[in-house]
């Protein structure tokens, strides 16, 4: 496999670790030797945006203080920290955190606070969502960052929200399907092809949007 150009775009870099991946027939020292490069990758990319690194360290320094006691608590913020540090290159020809960022990767964590399991948790994770949309379109930082961080961010939540206390085993079901199946689908593809797939963009009709708010409904009313 032949190292990955440092200026190379994300989508083509990742698109030539997987294309490399797949010629070795995902053999265990193809692997091996796709998590190291992409990790070396990932480890560049950080250190080209030291800004980007710092805000993104101070803002998990806060919720991991503020996750002291709890389950999963800090755990669940180390893990957050680590996938968002290792995908800054997805920040593209930017050097910092957007506003909008930063409200997705706090949604991301809600799992982790104080009052997670409180009955407006859902709703202040659909106010969490619709705020960072709009605030991207208006800013006008949109970046591959922030689209991952946002589908991650929501099949953290909803998917611990649900399992944790959802009744319904159809809503848990519909969770899964929704949250869940997709990464699946999409890591699954992007093995078999050797090349990230382009992900499907409703327009008109929103399943797991609407999920979203039948969820928070059904958490906001139960007894």
């Amino acid at each position: 496999m032949e190292p990955v150009s440092e200026m190379a775009g994300s989508r083509a870099a990742t698109n030539a670790l997987l294309a490399g991946l797949r010629a070795d027939n995902l053999s265990p020292a193809a692997v091996m030797r796709f998590l190291g490069l992409a990790a070396h990758r990932s480890l560049l990319q950080a250190t080209r945006r030291p800004r980007a690194l710092a805000e993104l360290t101070a803002l998990h320094a806060v919720l991991y203080a503020l996750a002291a006691g709890r389950r999963p608590g800090r755990r669940w913020v180390a893990a957050s920290w680590g996938l968002a540090a290792s995908h800054l290159g997805l920040l593209e020809h930017r050097t910092r955190l957007a506003h909008a960022d930063i409200l997705t990767l706090l949604r991301g964590n809600l799992p982790a606070l104080p009052g997670a399991s409180g009955r407006v948790s859902g709703a202040v994770a659909v106010g969490l969502d619709l705020a960072d949309g709009r605030l991207a379109r208006h800013q006008g930082t949109t970046s591959p960052f922030g689209d991952y961080a946002d589908t991650f961010a929501d099949a953290a939540f909803w998917m611990w929200l649900t399992l944790r206390h959802e009744p319904s085993r159809t809503v848990r079901v519909a969770a899964i399907a929704a949250w869940a199946l997709p990464v699946v689908t999409v890591t699954a593809v992007a093995l078999r092809r050797g090349a990230m797939p382009e992900r499907p963009r409703p327009v008109l009709l929103r399943p797991a949007a609407v999920l979203q708010a039948v969820i928070a409904l059904r958490h906001l009313v139960r007894r």
